[in-house]
């Protein structure tokens, strides 16, 4: 097997303007113009507020995403956080999740283009009468798997897929309509503009949260840079400025955009919740006709045409990073890992998620509760982005020192070794709960999202324990063996214990727990434990020989090359006194000595390995026998028979012990 250190990494080819478009290319345009409507329809003109505080959210998500992404530079984004903060299982559930999210925000975005591909055809060329080929579902499925393997191709060519003029061309379409907005109200009357606002609220306090739930997914697309991370060049200066630029560009174009609507894009008498009653999804092109004439109808037309096309590149590119890295952790089957020799493109990722894609477009023919779904999986990622920047931020501090990259970049290179959210942990805290909140209000809205994420879910559950959990668990083991900062990360003491009785074995006992130990952040802890009943009547005697047993043992963790520690501690069991003991000190392994003639089946040490959850390392071995005597091990592996555990006792053991050693 070879080791992660192995596989190719990508080169970071993005800069800030092109990290920069990646996060805007999802996030302007397609949103509001799809999700407006549906805002002024709940909550009125106070929609603008709505759009605002979901901005404040994003804001608020997107400064822990930086610090995560600053922390750990390589793609994956939240399913790259949970596998260093939290573990494996956990990981592989948020990065099925998310696969899917983007791979279904995808499809909608196609679906979105084609819907708008075909009107542009009927205003074009059947004005009068519509023919029933035009209006029918294999028209809309071609016309969305066009751009699907136009993009999927860019995407193998070149690393950010190209095609960032139809960023930047529906940023001047946007433009244009901002300046003939402002133009029509600067010559509208004022006491007519101020009535076009009048109810704010008509859905009062209900409404404005329901606007918000409905809107949020048009503030997602920033996370995207975070999904790209390991191919950002200077990640720590620039994926925050990303983050918050493209933010910037969207709110910028959402919120005045929305108050010119609300105020000139309606006739006299009628309100914008009253136009918005009978067609919402239409609502912001009428709108437009109506301050800016035909022209202001075709440059949303072309707004919206160029929207999805970039929304629906940006998910795709995402969508294929998670499944790499997925993929290079065994989490998803190796070959999706496989970056094109020339190119440095994950392409077998690409084409995995364009099929998937693909898959989805011919077989579902109703996305609405899919894309609901979608939504309240980003707003669950979000959440666990904030709850990993607290975890990983308090580890760190507990430790007094930053936490590892694992990134392949030197924190020289990166400038400083992470972005850092301001007002910790406020923001995180805040923005968590927020999440949280609308998550919960996403799944009473439309249950049938969290039937989808619920089934979803399982069928990624099923695939991993039937195909994925032995080879990927095996991997995370090695992974933890060649960077031992990692099992700090995921909130695991490095800490191994040694109850030692005789200090003729306890010199090989220290040797195989400091090989166990973490290198750089592991400890070893030396256990004397002196039986109540000798206490009473000759403790004198039991102390000195606990001392002579642990100068032996300390001497030897010395020699290691580890800051060994010492405890000795009075019970009336010593089985019971160390389990009390791993407990107390939240042990992250045990050595324990076993005598020739005692059985480990049926004994004492048997009923200690049932009762505690960490490592167990047995050793039986001749008097002064040393690891270093070793010239072979032997290392029984077969599926389903090596635990991860076991993965990483022999990975640590072998190398400090036989690669010193000679090639014969």
């Amino acid at each position: 097997m070879e080791a992660k250190g192995d596989l190719p990494s990508p080169q970071r080819t993005i800069g800030l303007l092109g990290a920069t478009t990646v996060g805007m290319s999802a996030i302007v345009g397609g949103g509001i113009l799809v999700l407006a409507g549906a805002a002024f329809q709940a909550t009125g003109p106070g929609a603008i507020v709505a759009f605002a505080l979901n901005g404040v959210i994003a804001v608020l998500t997107a400064l822990s995403f930086a610090e995560m992404s600053t922390r750990f530079p390589e793609s994956g984004g939240a399913y790259n956080f949970a596998k260093r903060v939290l573990s494996v299982r956990f990981a592989f559930a948020v990065g099925w999740v998310l696969w899917f999210a983007y791979i279904v925000a995808g499809v909608l975005y196609a679906l979105g283009f084609a819907s708008y591909a075909v009107e542009l055809i009927r205003v074009l060329f059947f004005r009068n009468a519509i023919p029933a080929w035009l209006e029918g579902r294999t028209v809309v499925v071609l016309l969305a798997l066009a751009p699907t393997l136009l993009y999927s191709a860019s995407l193998i060519q070149k690393a950010s897929g190209g095609g960032q003029w139809a960023t930047w061309g529906k940023l001047v379409v946007f433009s244009l309509l901002l300046l003939g907005g402002f133009w029509a109200m600067a010559t509208q009357d004022l006491e007519q503009t101020q009535e076009k606002l009048v109810p704010f609220f008509p859905g009062g306090m209900s409404g404005l949260l329901t606007a918000m739930g409905l809107t949020f997914i048009a503030l997602q697309g920033f996370d995207l840079i975070a999904a790209i991370a390991g191919e950002v060049k200077d990640p720590v200066r620039t994926i925050p400025r990303a983050m918050l630029l493209s933010l910037a560009a969207a709110l910028l174009v959402y919120l005045p955009l929305l108050l010119i609507v609300s105020t000139v894009g309606t006739p006299d008498g009628i309100s914008i919740t009253q136009a918005s009653a009978s067609n919402p999804e239409t609502v912001m092109a009428r709108a437009t006709k109506h301050f800016m004439g035909a022209g202001g109808y075709w440059m949303v037309m072309a707004a919206a045409l160029l929207s999805t096309l970039s929304a629906l590149q940006a998910n795709l590119l995402a969508a294929s990073r998670i499944a790499k890295s997925m993929a290079q952790d065994r989490t998803l089957p190796a070959i999706l890992g496989v970056v094109h020799p020339r190119l440095k493109t994950p392409h077998m990722a690409i084409y995995a998620s364009a099929l998937t894609l693909t898959a989805l477009l011919l077989a579902v023919p109703d996305l609405a509760a899919a894309g609901a779904a979608a939504s309240l999986i980003f707003l669950i990622a979000f959440a666990l982005a904030h709850w990993t920047s607290i975890l990983a931020r308090k580890r760190d501090e507990e430790e007094g020192s930053p936490l590892s990259t694992h990134s392949g970049v030197a924190p020289a290179a990166l400038g400083t070794v992470t972005f850092q959210t301001p007002y910790f942990p406020l923001v995180p805290i805040v923005g968590g709960v927020a999440c949280v909140a609308m998550a919960i209000f996403q799944a009473l809205a439309a249950p049938a999202a969290g039937g989808i994420a619920l089934v979803w879910l399982g069928l990624g559950g099923l695939l991993y324990a039937a195909l994925f959990s032995d080879r990927a668990e095996i991997y995370d083991a090695f992974a933890e063996a060649q960077d031992p900062s990692l099992a700090r990360m995921r909130g695991r003491n490095p800490l191994v214990l040694v109850p030692v009785a005789n200090p003729r074995s306890a010199a090989a006992m220290v040797e195989i727990a400091a090989a166990l130990a973490p290198p750089r952040v592991g400890r070893v802890m030396l256990l004397r434990v002196i039986p109540v009943a000798e206490a009473t009547v000759e403790s004198q005697r039991d102390l000195e020989r606990a001392q002579v047993v642990l100068t032996q043992a300390l001497t030897a963790a010395m020699t290691s090359g580890h800051r060994p520690e010492g405890l000795v501690t009075i019970g009336e069991r010593p089985w019971r006194e160390i389990a009390r003991v791993v407990r107390s000190h939240s042990c992250g392994g045990v050595v324990v000595g076993l005598p020739e003639k005692e059985a480990l089946q049926g004994g004492p040490a048997e009923t200690l390995l049932n009762q505690l959850d960490c490592d167990f390392t047995f050793l039986r071995c001749p008097e002064g026998w040393s690891p270093h005597h070793a010239q072979r091990i032997l290392v029984p592996v077969g599926r389903r028979v090596m635990t991860w555990r076991c993965a990483r006792a022999c990975s640590a053991v072998y190398r400090p012990f036989i690669d010193r050693r000679s090639p014969g």
